[in-house]
């Protein structure tokens, strides 16, 4: 049955190999780029993504006919092979083989596009490891909280 409608929020966090830092500043945004691209040329819509040096957000609304694993599967072979090819990172690029995937109410995306937009800033005060661990705690809660 064809679904005309569909509001399939979701929140991924990709993880470089050995969460080592190898995503350079200078190289951010076109990694951005080529992500955003690959998740609309599949029937997708990105509403915000950073690249970290060690983890990259992204929140896009999924389109159905694409399950979740494909859907991150094509974004990181595709990623690693661009990153690879175009020399954006100092020795071979991986993608840890597993990634964060979390649903999203639509009453939270903006709070989450907020949030993906002040990475930088965040992380000053922050490791990816406890970020990691609060998100773990905050998806597992049954409440409304937001994600600060």
């Amino acid at each position: 049955m064809k679904i005309e409608y569909h509001n399939i929020y979701m929140h991924y966090v990709l993880v470089t190999q050995n969460r080592m830092p190898i995503i350079l500043e200078k190289f951010r945004q076109r990694i951005e780029k080529y992500i955003t691209g690959i998740v609309n040329n599949n029937g997708c819509k990105l509403y915000k993504i950073y690249a970290n040096p060690e983890h990259v957000h992204i929140l896009l609304s999924r389109a159905p006919q694409i399950d979740d694993e494909t859907l991150i599967t094509i974004i990181s072979d595709s990623s690693e092979k661009f990153i690879n090819d175009n020399r954006l990172c100092v020795g071979f690029f991986q993608w840890q083989q597993s990634c964060a995937a979390f649903s999203v109410s639509k009453r939270n995306v903006p709070d989450l596009c907020q949030y993906i937009e002040t990475q930088k800033e965040h992380h000053v005060n922050e490791s990816y490891e406890e970020e990691h661990k609060r998100f773990l705690n905050f998806y597992q809660k049954k409440s409304g909280n937001q994600v600060q």
